[in-house]
């Protein structure tokens, strides 16, 4: 037998035998923005030879087949594509893009518990443009997020409030590191907007619970935002508001760009011709500028750096404690955000994602003659391996973070008076996960995970396990469900003043049914949602230590629904959805169990946004409900008894694409509350009672029935000719 084999290895030759050696085409997949591609098929048509790019876009396949050959590019929301290659033996390095396909954009991402927008998982629900053109939400994340459900709108905050838990049970992510002070600085009764434009995001993701085990710190809800790539070209822009102006400029390379932009608002001239039913001593004023950095490193690595930094001033009158005579309340805040970013894949189908940001948040409050400062400094860092290609069937995520706070609260009674310290800490938490979706079958998916933490300052850890399903129920529809633990440090507030203190905690439960079809999402979820371990003090004792003991509870328990239709009407995109909410807890002050202040039963929104083509004008117009909210009324008894008119609203806006001087330019009109409607958001009442008994109060309303505002923006120097006949998408 051996000698046969010789014989044939030596007559191999002369009969044209020859072993054939292996080709390896390897590359990266990336969108028509140069964005990359995870999940996109790879494979030879005719062959079982095939793999999938992983979540940089980058793919790795080794055949023996020989000779012509037609590479087939497939992924969901993409044109597929055929290429020709020629399989010679030698390693082939591939650079592939693929063209998305419009007709299957605007569908629902099956995700229990979210809400996504995301170039690579084509699920969009709120892309950049459909932020800004959402009426009502005047460009600001929090505003169009607002319209979805499981929120309720807070008009005095202008913060998220998800499904009866606190604005700071919502966390936002930036390119999955924890953004500290995601919202502007505010005082009572004015609200806040977010600082980041929804321009820097290629996709945003809002998840109202059960979501993943990277994320923690958030008892109710997380918004995940991830920015863009490199730019696509070269540009310039200029911004002209009613309310300020900004000017950018974006610098295009082969493997680089670069962003610069500055901002300024002032609204004094804008209040100068719109009365105001505050009384501005100094309305508000923002100047800020940001850097962004975006180098691709080999085949698919990039690393990212942006920083901002903002400074903001404004100054009011308010009631004070016997709302007899106005004081005079400003705010000076100033913000400092830098985020660096790198990922690359590695060898063995493994890929890293690491990177840092640091945060340092000046605020101060002058509340007449007295001054009182926080200043808030943090650094974050984190490190995530991912494998996907783990097992046949399975993927596995793995990673870990670390994070360093200073916090210190200074009072100053009058300018010449000593500062008295208010509190102050310093924190040290680290956190670990691991999570793996698993295919259980072709209609079966699964996502398991865990997250550990621990706090240097409570010293104390958690365990966080967390458990998605989802099964296909047909070829347009499917059902999910999802359960977790979820943990967070009590607030700063309360930590400056007592570290006794344990990790608040909320369970979640959900059930979601959705179908999406033909440019229609329906979606339906119902959810579970119990506190433990809430923080408690007495309002009487606020500076002791003691007053304060993690030991109350609360529940949130409600239906939300979504439908969106992109077709039926022509021209017209519409979404509606409503939320059902019953809750209560005991938490901070309150004395007994109650439905919170921020929490409305029901919660109605209607978005439309029709295009009228001849006009070259997107006209857009958003109608909300919000049932009434409780408040405290010290007139009555009980606790949280009173209510308060319900919240209605309706905006309107239209965009109108145009050049100027060949330039690509959006003539943007907003104009909020048309209907002029007199929404209360709540009662301030006086500290001490009249002579027959009573308490005075006041109405907290908006600072004006009605908010106009216009814009005009253009983009200079683009290299594509400007399209009039699209609708802004």
């Amino acid at each position: 037998m051996k000698r046969l084999l010789l014989v044939l290895l030596l007559l191999a030759p002369m009969l044209g035998l020859r072993a054939q050696t292996p080709t390896l085409l390897h590359g990266t997949i990336h969108d028509g923005q140069g964005q990359p591609l995870p999940g996109a098929n790879v494979f030879l048509r005719g062959t079982f030879d095939g793999t999938a790019t992983d979540s940089l876009g980058a793919f790795r396949l080794e055949t023996t087949q020989a000779g012509a050959q037609v590479l087939v590019l497939s992924l969901l929301g993409y044109e597929p594509q055929n290429l020709p290659i020629q399989c010679s033996g030698q390693p082939l390095k591939l650079q592939l893009k693929m063209k998305a396909d419009r007709h299957q954009l605007g569908g629902v991402t099956i995700m229990a518990g979210a809400f996504e927008a995301s170039d690579e998982k084509r699920g969009a629900v709120l892309k950049p443009l459909d932020i800004v053109t959402t009426a009502g939400a005047l460009g600001d994340v929090a505003g169009a997020l607002n319209a979805l459900p499981g929120t309720t709108r807070v008009g005095e905050e202008g913060k998220l409030f998800v499904r009866g838990g606190a604005a700071h049970e919502t966390k936002t992510y930036l390119d999955g590191l924890a953004v500290q002070t995601p919202y502007n600085g505010s005082v009572p009764s004015v609200p806040a907007r977010g600082r980041f434009s929804p321009f820097l995001f290629k996709g945003t993701v809002f998840s109202t619970g059960g979501y993943s085990a990277e994320y923690g710190q958030a008892l109710s809800a997380v918004v995940l935002l991830n920015t863009t790539d490199l730019a696509p070209e070269t540009q310039t822009g200029v911004s002209v508001m009613s309310v300020g102006g900004s000017l950018s400029q974006v610098q295009r390379w082969e493997r680089t760009s670069v962003a610069v932009t500055a901002d300024y608002v002032n609204l004094q001239p804008y209040f100068g011709l719109v009365p105001q039913s505050f009384g501005w001593v100094k309305a508000p004023q923002t100047l800020g500028s940001s850097v962004s950095l975006r180098h691709r490193t080999g085949e698919a690595g990039m690393l990212k750096v942006y920083g901002v930094w903002q400074q903001q001033r404004l100054s009011l009158r308010q009631p004070n404690e016997q709302l007899s005579a106005d004081r005079t309340v400003g705010l000076h805040n100033g913000n400092g955000y830098l985020n660096a970013t790198f990922r690359s894949p590695l060898r063995g189908g493994w890929s890293l994602q690491t990177g840092a940001a640091f945060t340092r948040d000046d605020n101060t409050v002058r509340p007449d003659a007295a001054r009182l400062q926080e200043l808030e400094q943090s650094i974050i860092g984190r490190v995530v391996l991912t494998n996907d290609s783990a097992g046949t069937n399975w993927t596995l995520k793995v990673g870990a973070e670390g994070m360093g706070q200073q916090y210190r609260r200074t009072y100053q009674e009058t300018s010449g008076a000593p500062t008295w310290n208010a509190g102050r800490f310093t924190e040290r938490r680290t956190a670990a996960f691991a999570e793996a979706d698993i295919s259980l079958s072709d209609r079966l998916m699964a996502r398991a995970g865990a997250r550990a933490e621990y706090s240097g300052l409570l010293n104390r850890w958690n365990a966080a396990p967390r458990l998605a399903l989802a099964w296909q129920t047909g070829a347009n529809s499917s059902v999910s469900g999802a359960y977790g633990l979820f943990y967070q440090t009590p607030t700063n507030d309360l930590l400056r003043v007592s570290s006794a203190l344990r990790f608040e905690q909320a369970q979640h439960s959900m059930f979601t049914y959705q179908r999406t079809h033909d440019e229609k999402t329906l979606r339906a979820e119902a959810y579970y949602k119990t506190y433990d371990h809430l923080t408690v003090f007495d309002p009487q004792r606020t500076t002791e230590a003691s007053a304060y003991r993690s030991t109350c509870t609360g529940y949130a328990r409600g239906l939300d629904l979504y439908w969106r239709d992109r077709k039926s009407l022509k021209n017209t995109d519409y979404w509606i959805s409503y939320g059902f909410l019953d809750t209560r807890r005991q938490s901070r002050q309150d004395p007994v169990s109650a439905v919170p202040t921020f929490a409305a039963r029901h919660n109605l929104s209607l978005v439309g946004k029709y295009w009228v083509a001849k006009l070259h004008t997107q006209i857009g117009f958003t109608a909300s409900y919000g049932s009434p909210r409780t408040y405290h009324n010290p007139n009555q008894e009980g606790y949280n008894q009173g209510r308060l008119p319900s919240y209605q609203d309706l905006s309107l806006n239209a965009s109108y694409l145009t050049t100027i001087g060949k330039q690509f330019t959006i003539i943007y009109v907003s104009v909020s509350n048309v209907l002029g409607r007199d929404n209360v958001f709540g009662y301030r009442f006086a500290d001490t009672a009249a002579p027959d008994g009573s308490f005075g109060r006041a109405a907290v309303t908006p600072s004006a029935p009605r908010m106009l505002f216009v814009g005009v923006f253009v983009s200079i120097n683009k290299n594509k000719k400007a399209d009039l006949n699209t609708a802004p998408d």
